[in-house]
């Protein structure tokens, strides 16, 4: 019997995760986490969240440019009949399936039946024309399968079928019977009039958070799901496939998937005056504290002092004023302890805590949590693909090898003794 062979010594080139590593250049945006700023382009992205919204991000995004007033994002959202007749399927497969994993067995259909060409062999318009229809028909798609799932209005209000024009929802109207207009504020009027469980979704002071959480949350550097996007881009994959990939990034509680985690950790902790023997229950049992910390911040996180501020307007307002008490009074005593308990590593609130607050003022239902950060995170997946895309040399890192050294003589095969 051979003995074990001794591991081969190997060093990273690297730190873990690529953390901090610049592996492309990009026009799009970046975070500067010591400052505890972002931006798009060339404008701070929280000032674009609250002064523009989320359908001029879209525009920059994908033409390097703010759109004037007579100019508006282009995003026809016809869907195929055979994807119509499917989506009911596919909304209530599985007892527990995820919304995105709905989402992405959709556009995977959807690319099919789009005949959906490689990036390696488009040229840019026919990139442009799948990037925005990949960005038109996500909260379409995402509204309907949610209805599907749960019964509300038995996936009936939206003509997922119908053409929405100059951008989402433009002629789909909404099961309580209005009609969604095209214009600054289109999507977050049509997901909040789709999903939301408000009295009145078409509510400005609501339209305009969700605008502006989604505005926001548009693009936010390599993270992920975007690195994940770029590498299935580089192989010369068609668009439709590259934001597959990235949804399936998302799905991750250590990404995309906390808001509603956050949100549940309000409601388990309940009383603020619980918050610190709370916190350090969690630490000594090794839990993450979601809604705190992030890999690139070492400050406040932007987003989250902007959400802060929307969930506090919106109680100012009447929504749900208890629980964006609660959730200001909870965050103070979680840094304090966070600080007392970890001195060198600063934490601060990320845009998960305050995003939960946030959609649960407006409605949304916290299983759509994630999927309302989909419908935004899109856009910047499909900016950076389109990047990537003309960029004709593939993402290939290395590994550092540390199993049994090569060569091993391979064993010989042991036949069982014949009976």
């Amino acid at each position: 019997m051979t003995a074990p062979a001794a591991k081969t010594a190997a060093t990273l080139d690297v730190p873990p995760g690529l953390a901090g590593v610049r592996v492309a250049a990009t026009t799009i945006g970046d975070v500067r986490g010591d400052e505890g700023f972002y931006h798009f382009g060339p404008y701070s992205a929280v000032e674009l969240a609250r002064s523009r919204g989320f359908e001029d991000v879209r525009y920059l995004m994908f033409n390097g440019r703010l759109p004037n007033g007579s100019e508006s994002p282009a995003a026809p959202a016809q869907l195929p009949a055979q994807l119509q007749q499917l989506l009911p399927a596919i909304g209530r497969a599985g007892r527990k399936a995820h919304p995105l994993a709905a989402l992405r067995t959709a556009l995977s259909l959807l690319a099919q039946l789009d005949d959906a060409a490689p990036l390696w062999d488009s040229d840019p318009a026919q990139r442009m024309a799948a990037a925005q229809r990949v960005c038109a028909v996500t909260p379409v798609i995402l509204a309907a399968l949610h209805r599907f799932r749960t019964g509300v209005g038995n996936g009936a209000g939206t003509d997922v079928g119908s053409d929405v024009g100059n951008d989402v929802g433009s002629d789909v109207a909404n099961e309580r019977g209005a009609t969604i207009e095209p214009g600054p504020g289109a999507t977050a009027r049509y997901w909040l009039a789709q999903v939301s469980t408000a009295s009145d979704p078409t509510d400005p002071r609501l339209v305009g958070a969700i605008d502006a959480y989604l505005a926001s949350t548009a693009d936010h550097g390599f993270n992920a799901s975007t690195f994940t996007a770029r590498t299935v881009a580089s192989s010369g994959a068609d668009l439709y496939s590259a934001v597959c990939a990235a949804i399936g990034t998302f799905s991750g509680p250590l990404h995309g998937g906390a808001p509603d985690r956050a949100l549940d950790s309000l409601d388990e902790i309940g009383d603020p005056a619980r918050t610190a023997d709370w916190v350090r229950e969690k630490v000594a049992a090794g839990d993450r504290i979601m809604g705190f910390g992030h890999p690139v911040y070492r400050t406040e996180d932007p987003r989250a002092a902007m959400l802060r501020d929307i969930a506090q307007e919106l109680a100012a307002a009447g929504f749900d004023p208890e629980l964006a008490e609660r959730a200001v009074a909870v965050e103070r005593q979680v840094l304090a302890t966070l600080r007392e308990l970890k001195p060198d590593r600063p934490l601060g609130t990320n845009v998960e805590f305050y995003a939960g607050v946030v959609m649960e003022q407006c409605g949304i239902p916290r299983e759509l949590f994630t999927p309302t950060f989909a419908v935004s995170r899109v856009v910047g997946w499909s900016a950076h693909i389109l990047e990537q895309a003309s960029d004709r040399k593939i993402i290939r890192p290395s590994a550092a090898y540390v199993g049994a050294a090569p060569p091993q003589p391979v064993p010989a095969l042991t036949q069982p003794p014949l009976k």
